[in-house]
This record gives C-alpha cells, sequence and structure tokens, in this order.
C-alpha cells in the first residue's frame, strides 16, 4: 500500500495547525505578553492539546516567535542598503528597524528570551549588533561620531539604551513615539554626532 498519499495530508494539517498557532501567539502576545497558552490554542481555533502537541511548552513557542521576528527585522536591516548612507542617517534607520521588531513583540526584550540561538544556533543579537557596528565604525572614520570610545562599547551602550526606551514605553512612562525619539536622540548625543534628531511624530 502507498502511504504516501495520507502522509502529505497529515503534514498540511500540522503546517496549517502551527501556521494558525504561530499567528496567533504573534497578534495575542504583541498586546498581552503574558497571554497564556489556553488563550492562544483558543484565539488559533486549536485545543491547547494542539499547541503542545508542535511546541512542547509556552517557552519554546515563545522562542519560535521571538526568531521569528528577529528574523525579519535582520532581512530588513539587510535589505536597507544602510552602507550606502550616510552614518547618521544609517543609525537612524537602523534604529527605527529594530524599534519596528521591539513594538511588535515585547518579549523579545525579556531576559529569559533575550538569549534566544536562532534558528541556526547562532547568537542572533550578535548578527544584528554586527550591522550597528559597522555603522558606528564607518561614523567614526567619517568623523560623524565621536572617536573616543571602542565602537564595540557604544555599540553594546545602544542595544542598552534600546532597552530601556522599550521598558519605558512599555510601562507607560512615554508614548511609544516618544520612546522612540528619545532612543535616537540618545544614541547620536551617546555618538556625539551633530546632526540633530529628527521631531517626534505624533501618536495617533
Amino acid at each position: 500500500m502507498d502511504t504516501r498519499a495520507t502522509r502529505r495530508p497529515r503534514r498540511s494539517d500540522a503546517q496549517r495547525s502551527i501556521d494558525a498557532i504561530v499567528s496567533a501567539a504573534r497578534s495575542l502576545l504583541r498586546d498581552r505578553p503574558d497571554a497564556s497558552i489556553e488563550e492562544i490554542a483558543a484565539a488559533a481555533g486549536v485545543t491547547r492539546q494542539t499547541v503542545y502537541a508542535h511546541f512542547s511548552s509556552r517557552d519554546r513557542l515563545v522562542a519560535e516567535i521571538v526568531n521569528a521576528e528577529r528574523a525579519e527585522g535582520l532581512a530588513a536591516v539587510e535589505a536597507a542598503s544602510l552602507d550606502a548612507m550616510p552614518p547618521v542617517e544609517a543609525l537612524r534607520r537602523f534604529l527605527q528597524i529594530s524599534w519596528e521588531i521591539v513594538d511588535r513583540c515585547p518579549l523579545a526584550l525579556e531576559p529569559v528570551y533575550a538569549k534566544t540561538p536562532g534558528p541556526d544556533g547562532g547568537d542572533a543579537h550578535q548578527m544584528v549588533a554586527h550591522h550597528l557596528e559597522r555603522i558606528v565604525r564607518r561614523g567614526q572614520r567619517s568623523g560623524d561620531f565621536d572617536r573616543a570610545m571602542p565602537a564595540d562599547w557604544l555599540t553594546e551602550a545602544i542595544f542598552g539604551l534600546g532597552h530601556t526606551a522599550a521598558e519605558q514605553a512599555a510601562a507607560g512612562r512615554h508614548a511609544i513615539h516618544e520612546a522612540a525619539r528619545l532612543l535616537e536622540s540618545s544614541a547620536l548625543r551617546l555618538l556625539g554626532a551633530t546632526a540633530e534628531p529628527r521631531p517626534a511624530p505624533q501618536d495617533p
């Protein structure tokens, strides 16, 4: 008996379930980072048991989402042609892309997920940091950024500022666009850039 015909639909059904779970979780966890597996299952239209059949734990599901968001962010950074931009504009674009990831997936900043390896087992943070450090080094060579401190130190300091901005926005201390403006302004000041930060857009 040829079992290929029966295997394909099962695989297809399983993939549809996985896609539905991941999609529902990404949407739900953006607004409610503490949403339970039961709530995610209900939003996906599947049972709790189905979620656990594909993801052994809530942490495993969240790690999948964090990796998906990081992969999209890394692809956006690589597609942005940052090396072709003046250093200040490249920094601004990098921060914008990074902030969009945090806005979509606040859990990416949680300590338990911040060090989640990428899908290939590599350090996802370092892959993104590499692009930021290139911008910093280029700006130092061109004179747009201060050369007094090492580029790798400045790179990690900017990531730290990003964490602070996201935490302030999540706590309601600053509106999301104001936090983004403060992040950009602080990063430029840290780098000793002479360009003025752009005005913040108004929250809708």
